[in-house]
């Protein structure tokens, strides 16, 4: 069946160039490559944005009314943008740490409470008790309530399990989670999350390496790997050798770096050519600069600083100036307990210094660039002719609107596929 929109409001395409390639410095903002005013109708076939005009054209193509082969929805006005891709999630894990924010008030750095027995030990403890099932819930009610506020597309980390069977339970979860809802769903092993208890870290890392990598590789699921490199955690050395292991094996990395303090991470990715250096708060110019130039997406996660009550200044405006790419995501896990796109976006206009137009770009055709390997062989993260249809009709007129209802959702409709699913 045909969908036909019409009479919608601006539409912010995103699609100028090469949409494989982020956009980045004052492409980020050029509104008049980035935003349709003018063709407010888009016809959707078979899944695919087929064809993108005026209302008036189309209407006057296909008719304005329902009938066996073809719905019409009148968007009245509301603006059009594509669906969020959120490119760092940790989406599956059991139990809850709500008590750390006490402890965090009582001085506790995330260090110390991790040392304390709280951090991702705890939730490690309670994700492996967990049944396939029960993970499947909870992984099925955080899609939902994904789909709510704007995301079809998301990356899902393991590294809740920490042994080689609870860490493919977590993969395999994440596939069953692709095949029973429309969420674009990618995985990635994050088996060097932490050590687990009893082992040391050179036990931990030839286990890694020498057990879970390949069981990991050949169940089959994972499309990526990562690891948290943080002096505390895994060093660059454990880090180099871990990705190199996966690369060998065909799985590319994407990296936990330089979130607490400028570790070198980033400099390391982009020695290893990573696909992406996430959190990259304290790293250094020169780093985000190579980054840049060895094509790693720096990715920032305003959310985990503004939970953990750190100071939420990034460089994000340096890299506009410096023309260095960048995408934002929401990082959830059982200390940021956000899927809230708008939200991360509310913090970086708001908090950060982007406007809207570069905050959307970061979460929608920046972070795609980093998943091209998605199931169905189309690039997401624009609204394009032959491009997927996965497009949000907001709750205004104007695109900006997406970032600007902290505590409240601007998304009217979430489109995955060609198929409103919320």
């Amino acid at each position: 069946m045909r969908l036909l929109l019409l009479n919608s409001g601006p539409v912010a395409t995103l699609a100028n160039g090469d949409i494989n390639s982020p956009l980045t410095g004052i492409e980020m903002s050029n509104a008049e490559a980035l935003v349709l005013e003018g063709c407010n109708g888009i016809l959707i076939e078979d899944e695919i944005i087929s064809k993108i005009a005026s209302s008036e054209e189309l209407a006057n193509e296909f008719g304005t009314e329902d009938n066996a082969a073809l719905r019409v929805i009148d968007c009245q006005s509301k603006a059009i943008i594509p669906g969020f891709v959120d490119s760092h999630t940790h989406l599956l894990w059991g139990g809850d740490r709500a008590n750390e924010m006490q402890l965090r008030h009582d001085g506790l750095t995330y260090s110390d409470i991790a040392k304390s027995g709280g951090g991702i030990q705890k939730t490690v403890k309670y994700t492996r008790n967990i049944s396939k099932d029960r993970l499947s819930k909870l992984g099925m009610k955080r899609i939902s309530r994904a789909f709510e506020f704007g995301t079809t597309t998301m990356e899902c980390k393991s590294g809740y399990g920490l042994s080689v069977d609870s860490e493919l339970k977590l993969l395999q979860v994440n596939q069953l989670l692709s095949e029973l809802t429309p969420m674009g769903l990618h995985s990635t092993w994050l088996g060097a999350h932490d050590v687990p208890k009893g082992m040391t870290m050179e036990d931990y890392v030839d286990e890694l390496i020498h057990i879970q990598l390949p069981a990991i590789v050949d169940q089959g699921f994972a499309s990526y790997a990562d690891v948290f490199c943080e002096p505390g955690w895994f060093s660059l050395e454990d880090t180099e050798l871990i990705v190199k292991a996966a690369s060998e094996l065909g799985l590319p990395s994407r990296l936990h770096v330089d979130e607490f303090v400028d570790g070198g991470g980033l400099a390391l990715a982009s020695e290893l050519r990573a696909i992406s250096g996430d959190h990259v708060g304290h790293s250094s110019s020169s780093a985000r600069e190579s980054a840049s130039k060895s094509g790693v997406m720096q990715t920032f996660l305003p959310g985990t600083p503004y939970i953990l009550g750190h100071d939420l200044t990034s460089p994000l405006k340096q890299c506009i100036d410096n023309n260095w790419a960048f995408s934002l995501a929401s990082d959830f896990n059982p200390n940021c307990r956000t899927v809230s796109i708008p939200f991360v976006g509310s913090l970086a206009t708001h908090r950060l210094g982007l406007s809207p137009i570069e905050a959307l770009v970061a979460v929608t055709r920046n972070p795609a660039t980093t998943l091209l390997n998605s199931s169905d062989g189309q690039v997401c993260g624009s609204i394009r002719e032959g491009g997927p249809a996965d497009l949000l009709i907001l709750d205004s007129e104007y695109i900006d609107a997406w970032c600007q209802m902290p505590g409240d959702n601007p998304i009217y409709k979430t489109m995955k596929s060609g198929k409103f699913v919320n």
